[in-house]
């Protein structure tokens, strides 16, 4: 191939971006697909058509392109989309960071709108519950340092996230917070002491003259507001640094308020004696405590929150032992390569995925699955690591390791479900983004109406009236309403072998109207098995014997389970297969194959007659078959029928009784499957479905989706999560039944570990539960604030109350989603 004299591919600095002018931006993209200078040209040629392009250079050598565009004519959205429509992919990288510092919903907001101002960031989360967040960005245009840098900019503390540092990091928190908690408690209690002997009620507390004294109450008072409390100015300083405002500045600014107005107070009754002094200390400091009493609470219960990831990842084998030259050698899990032979004894943990090469044994695979019985296990099957060997010697081959194994693709899809955010979020994070600045002026307000119109010039009073404002306000129950729910609810649904993709699909479940199942390997058990064999001896060159070897032959080329059956059948006959010369597979029909001069044909009565050949006397003895719920298969050989093959697919013990579930739920299940109406109709009387879709070929499943979307409905689709993948992808929720293979996680939006349909109705259930339980924690968050700033502003909540009851919403928000880990299917 030619390089023109003008290649970028010569030197990278010669590709060097013309400086952008004032009014313009420079968009670097990392590029994926080129091969050659020409698609360096193209990608030029592509963008410097687009409207608002000025100038692109496109580094073959970097796989990067530098694109200067007019911001107010396109945007890095289009840009990247053209890229996309010309071939190629403009590539991204995706970085989780632990985050420190944030304190409610306003913080999480704060950073995702910083980290999102950046060049080359696509896609930001923040998740206020994990203390994490997820970047998604373009490399070379933005490195994980530049981002950590961001967020220390904004005000807090960022480093990649390390899972084996975070239970000793959150345990280290818990230490400072538990002895700042103490420590505000005891210098608060003199405090509180003092504030409880001057009510009416309470005159018979004997109060020490010594706690009434004003620099006695100073001396307390003082460092809890500006050491154990200083966390609060940190955190309100750098917020409004940064051009918003948090919690942390509502509690700033209110008890400030009581603290430099004692304090004012105080001064000014040492210059001017006999001056009455009624002292404030106790409110900013009683604030504090129970401000921090409820921030450990509420770390207390996040930490729970997460617990599901820590149970799944303590499920890990930490050792394994290996086979090296007949000698049994203990190694750490780590060093397990692919195609190690690997020994378990009975009671030790499979350390990592295999296929079992010697030896027999039961399974236990609840810790995944779900399922409490055990699983039989013997050469050729598949173990799954973290399960547990029960009663047998196994020694089987590596076949995944590390992050290939199903445990690490479970754990990974717990953690993408619980940093994800549901749809139902974005009113919380509205709300968020503007609470603060809200709250302020409606303090502000009623300080205004209170010292100039209730009570002219009572600044004591309206002061009260105002902090009792600033403190009642919470945005951490807004924040927290949300993540909170979802990672409770995903995880206790991965405990029972259901894992959601994302938050999204979490809640896109419990909107499910319509329950489409596969029939094979769904409903029944996808091992179907030989029933009847009729053959038709009409010819005195064939045997019985000869045909069935010959159809044998013919299937043994096909991938279909019911051909596996009938090749299955035929050798527990005692038969071997005859060797087939051509071999075709037609999509929902059959097949066709030849052996020798044999042309066999073997499938559905369409097939045979798309041959002309004439199978119509035979049609009162099939549909008696069919009727029964089995599939015939006809076959003919040279043009002439030979005889059919009944086979059956038996039903799951726990169909009937789920699908008897779902509709219970209000569901309408329907059928779908290739085979003819007879045999799809058995098995729907058999398991009580409501509608029957048969006869659909693999291409037309996803036309059927779409169909039952147009009619309305909102459509779950169960299947194996390979074959059925475009209706899963049609659906408005895929549901893959397996084990947990790649393949099966990665094509549904819901995998169920078990082959149990009651899963599907588990998968439902839960969703509707954690909706319900977020639209509770939405409920009582707003209308937490709603009832309680007007109360506080019209004065009837002392400021220590709003405070108390500030600190236990963000609690109860989140001791509400915890009860989703004790719901019991």
């Amino acid at each position: 191939m030619s390089v023109s004299s003008n290649s970028n591919i010569s030197d990278p600095q010669s590709s060097a971006p013309t400086p952008a002018s004032d009014q313009t931006k420079q968009l670097t993209l990392q590029i994926g697909g080129m091969t050659c200078a020409a698609c360096a040209t193209r990608i030029e040629k592509g963008l410097r058509r687009l409207d608002g392009v000025e100038e692109v250079n496109v580094n073959l050598a970097l796989e990067r392109a530098s694109v200067n565009y007019e911001p107010s004519m396109i945007n890095k959205e289009q840009v990247e989309q053209k890229i996309e429509q010309l071939g190629y992919q403009s590539l991204k990288e995706t970085v989780d960071l632990d985050i420190s510092g944030m304190t409610c919903a306003a913080c999480a907001t704060r950073i995702e709108k910083g980290i999102k101002r950046m060049d080359g960031v696509s896609a930001v989360n923040v998740n206020l519950a994990l203390e994490t967040a997820r970047v998604q960005y373009t490399p070379g245009t933005l490195e994980t340092t530049d981002i950590i840098r961001k967020v220390e900019k904004l005000g807090y503390t960022a480093s990649p996230k390390k899972e084996e540092g975070i239970q000793q990091r959150r345990e280290h928190e818990a230490t400072i917070r538990k002895w700042k908690l103490i420590a505000s408690a005891i210098l608060s209690l003199p405090l509180l002491w003092a504030m409880v002997g001057h009510f009416s009620v309470t005159s018979w507390i004997g109060v020490p003259m010594l706690l009434m004294n004003p620099w006695v109450q100073l001396i307390l008072a003082t460092p809890v507001q500006f050491v154990i409390g200083g966390a609060f100015y940190v955190g309100a300083y750098k917020a409004l640094r940064s051009g918003s405002a948090n919690m942390d500045v509502l509690v700033a600014l209110g008890t400030s308020a009581a603290y430099f107005y004692s304090l004012f107070l105080m001064i000014r009754s040492l210059i001017v004696p006999g001056t009455s002094v009624e002292l404030y200390f106790e409110v900013s400091s009683i604030l504090i405590t129970l401000i921090l009493l409820g921030k450990w609470f509420e770390y207390r219960a996040k930490g729970r929150s997460s617990e599901a990831i820590r149970s799944l990842m303590g499920l890990r084998a930490l050792t394994a032992r290996i086979d090296r030259d007949g000698e049994e050698v203990e190694i750490p899990v780590d060093d397990v390569q692919v195609g190690h032979l690997l020994i378990v004894k009975p009671g030790e943990k499979i350390p990592v995925d295999g296929e079992v090469v010697e030896g027999h044994s039961s399974i236990d695979e609840s810790m995944l699955t779900g399922e409490s019985l055990p699983v039989e296990k013997t050469v050729g099957d598949q173990v799954i690591g973290a399960t547990i060997n029960q009663n047998g010697r196994l020694k089987f081959r590596a076949v995944h390791i590390g992050k290939e194994t199903a445990l690490s693709q479970i754990i990974r899809v717990v953690e993408e479900a619980q940093v994800s955010k549901a749809p139902i979020q974005r009113l919380a994070d509205v709300i968020s983004g503007i609470f603060v600045p809200i709250v302020v002026g409606i303090a502000l307000v009623t300080f205004a109406i209170w010292f100039w119109g209730v009570a002219p010039g009572d600044f004591s009073g309206a002061l009260e009236k105002a902090i009792a404002v600033l403190v009642i306000a919470c945005p951490c129950a807004l924040g927290l309403a949300t993540p909170t729910s979802i990672m409770a609810g995903s995880g206790r649904a991965a405990e029972y072998g259901i894992l959601f993709k994302g938050g999204e699909h979490l809640e896109a479940a419990h909107k499910v109207d319509t329950v489409v199942l596969d029939k094979t390997g769904t409903i029944t058990r996808g091992e179907p098995v030989v029933t009847d064999i009729q053959f038709a001896n009409n010819s005195q060159e064939m045997s019985e014997q000869q045909w069935l070897q010959w159809v044998a032959g013919a299937e043994s080329a096909s991938e279909h389970p019911l051909a596996k059956a009938i090749v299955q059948g035929i050798k527990e006959r005692g038969l071997q297969a005859e060797l087939v010369d051509t071999f075709e597979a037609i999509p929902g029909k059959g097949i066709h194959a030849t052996i020798g001069a044999q042309s066999l044909w073997i499938g559905t009565r369409q097939l045979l007659q798309s041959q002309q050949i004439d199978v119509h006397d035979l049609e009162a003895e099939i549909q008696e078959v069919e009727q029964q719920g089995k599939t015939v298969m006809l076959t003919a050989i040279n043009g002439q029928y030979a005889g059919w093959i009944a086979v059956a697919d038996t039903v799951k013990e726990t169909s009937q009784a789920a699908i008897a579930r779902l509709k219970q739920m209000g569901l309408h299940v329907i059928m779908i499957t290739g085979d003819n109406e007879r045999t799809a109709q058995a098995i729907a009387a058999q398991t009580g479905v409501d509608q029957v879709l048969a006869g659909v070929l693999p291409e037309g499943k996803a036309t059927e989706i779409s169909r039952l979307q147009q009619q309305g409905r909102i459509v779950a689709m169960v299947g194996d999560g390979i074959n059925d993948a475009p209706a899963l992808a049609t659906a408005n929720t895929g549901i893959a039944i397996g084990t947990g293979a790649d393949v099966a996680i990665e094509a549904a939006d819901i995998t169920l570990m078990r082959g149990d349909l009651n899963g599907i109705a588990d998968a439902i259930m839960l969703s509707r539960r954690t909706i319900r339980n977020i639209r509770q924690n939405l409920f009582w968050a707003l209308a937490y604030n709603v009832i309680g700033i007007p109360i506080a502003a019209i004065g009837l909540l002392a400021p220590w109350l709003a405070g108390a009851a500030m600190a236990f919403s963000s609690v109860s928000v989140v001791l509400n989603a915890l009860r989703l880990q004790r719901i019991k299917l």
